[in-house]
């Protein structure tokens, strides 16, 4: 309950993202991707290894600034006296989150609407490249995107509101996905999901279990399908 009783003063430190803080941010971001597509275009090493690097890499430039210019680990929700009940509350979400949309799935199917093909992901052949799809894209990727859209783009956006804050970080968040996969729907109610979760929990570590244990669930799926 520590996550529940901290979110007040949680909440409150995520709307001083500023605006430096946010540029710094998109601009690693920015940066990073463009490294990665120019070292993807000429390697011949395996695009996951790149990728995985690149969103650690993301992930230690929003920490360091935020730590140089936005006021530490709190004001994104991590405040390591939170993050032990951060774990337990990700947990009961992502349970509530996986009934909810086994329900809906099911009643889906009954309509005669295949609902398991909005989340089939294609998956690599190799063993090796299937573990490390699960790593990169279940567990690295959820961290450096959490960070980012709900961390920094929803910390600086809920000056405005909370509403104005869910939309516009969800609709970034399914954009930045939709020219990849092409998944518009599945990525926008999980980029509501997470948005939810996090200024309820006031933790970012509750929308980010979501997010791995969803995507790793979706992944296991799309073995057997």
């Amino acid at each position: 309950m520590v996550c529940l009783q901290s979110f007040e003063s949680v909440g409150m430190e995520a709307n001083k993202i500023k605006l430096d803080t946010l540029a710094l941010s998109f601009a690693a971001v920015f940066f990073v991707e463009t490294v990665t597509n120019i070292i993807l275009s000429i390697s011949s090493f395996s695009p996951l290894i790149w990728i995985g690097f690149a969103r650690i890499m993301q992930t230690c430039l929003i920490l360091f600034i935020i730590f140089l210019r936005g006021g530490g680990l709190s004001s994104i929700g991590l405040e390591p006296s939170i993050l032990i009940s951060g774990v337990w509350r990700g947990v009961v979400w992502s349970f509530g989150f996986g009934v909810a949309a086994a329900l809906v799935g099911a009643g889906l199917f009954t309509a005669d609407f295949q609902p398991l093909g909005l989340i089939k992901t294609t998956l690599p052949v190799k063993k090796v490249e299937i573990i490390l799809f699960f790593v990169v894209g279940g567990v690295v990727g959820p961290v450096a995107e959490e960070m980012f859209f709900r961390g920094i783009i929803y910390g600086f956006l809920k000056r405005w509101g909370i509403i104005p804050a869910i939309g516009i970080s969800t609709l970034l968040f399914t954009l930045s996905h939709y020219f990849i996969s092409g998944a518009f729907i599945t990525q926008m109610l999980g980029g509501i999901v997470f948005a939810l979760a996090y200024e309820l929990e006031g933790c970012l570590l509750v929308p980010i279990l979501i997010h791995i244990l969803g995507n790793l669930a979706i992944f296991t799926l799309s073995l057997q399908l």
